[in-house]
C-alpha cells in the first residue's frame, strides 16, 4: 500500500472515531435530559386572609334593646329615675339614676377596650350645680343601692358633670360570636344636685365611651 493510501485510510478511521465519539455525546446529552427531568418536583402553598368584624352597641333599656349611637348626633339618651319615677325636674340634694349598658355586637371577633375620653356639656346653667359617679355593676338594676354595692368605680362621687374623662381603658368587653353578641358590661350613673341649684336651669351632657379592639378573639 503506497505511503498516500495509508495517510488516506488513517485520516477516515480518525474521522470515524470522532463521528462515533459525537454521536455518542449525542446519546449521552439526551440520556441526561432525561434523568434530571425526572428528577424535578413542584410544591405551592397559599394563604386566604379575612379581616375580622368589630362593633360596640348601647343600650340606655337595661338590654332590652341596643343601638349604635357612634356619633354625638346620635347619642343614646338616657332614662334617669328619682325616686323610682322617671325624672321630670331636680331640686338641690337630689340624686338621679340612669343604667346603661355596653356589648359587642353580634359576629364580632376581637373583644374591646373603653375608654372615657370625652365628656362635653353645651353650656347649660345647671351643668355647673351637678356632680356625677359612675360605677359597673353586676346586672342592669341601676338605683341607690347598686351604686353603693359596685365593686369597680369608674368616676368617682363628687365628679364635677362635665368631668371624669380619662384616655385609659376603664374596662374591656368580651368578644362576640357569629350567632350572639358578647356578655353586656353593665353601668349606673348617679347625679346629684348642688345646693347651688337654680330654678329653671337646664343643661345636656354627653359621654364618649371610646373602644378599641383588643387581642382577645372569639
Amino acid at each position: 500500500m503506497s505511503q498516500l493510501a495509508q495517510q488516506s485510510n488513517s485520516r477516515k478511521r480518525k474521522k470515524n472515531i470522532v463521528l462515533a465519539c459525537l454521536a455518542g455525546g449525542v446519546v449521552l446529552g439526551v440520556g441526561a435530559a432525561v434523568t434530571l427531568a425526572a428528577w424535578n418536583d413542584d410544591v405551592f402553598t397559599q394563604g386566604t386572609f379575612t379581616a375580622g368584624t368589630f362593633n360596640v352597641q348601647g343600650s340606655t333599656d337595661v338590654g332590652t334593646t341596643w343601638v349604635e349611637a357612634d356619633t354625638a348626633g346620635t347619642a343614646a339618651t338616657l332614662a334617669f329615675t328619682l325616686g323610682g319615677a322617671t325624672l321630670s325636674t331636680l331640686s338641690p340634694g337630689d340624686t338621679a339614676y340612669a343604667p346603661f349598658a355596653l356589648h359587642t355586637a353580634t359576629g364580632t371577633t376581637n373583644g374591646a377596650d373603653i375608654s372615657l375620653p370625652t365628656v362635653t356639656g353645651d353650656g347649660g346653667t345647671i351643668l355647673p350645680n351637678l356632680t356625677y359617679t359612675l360605677v359597673e355593676t353586676t346586672s342592669a338594676t341601676c338605683d341607690a343601692a347598686a351604686v353603693s354595692g359596685a365593686t369597680t368605680t369608674i368616676v368617682p362621687a363628687g365628679t364635677a358633670i362635665t368631668g371624669g374623662a380619662t384616655n385609659s381603658t376603664v374596662f374591656s368587653l368580651d368578644p362576640a360570636t357569629t350567632a350572639a353578641p358578647g356578655a353586656p358590661v353593665y353601668l349606673c350613673y348617679a347625679v346629684t344636685a348642688g345646693a347651688g341649684l337654680g330654678q329653671g336651669q337646664t343643661g345636656t351632657v354627653t359621654w364618649d365611651f371610646h373602644a378599641t379592639s383588643n387581642s382577645t378573639t372569639s
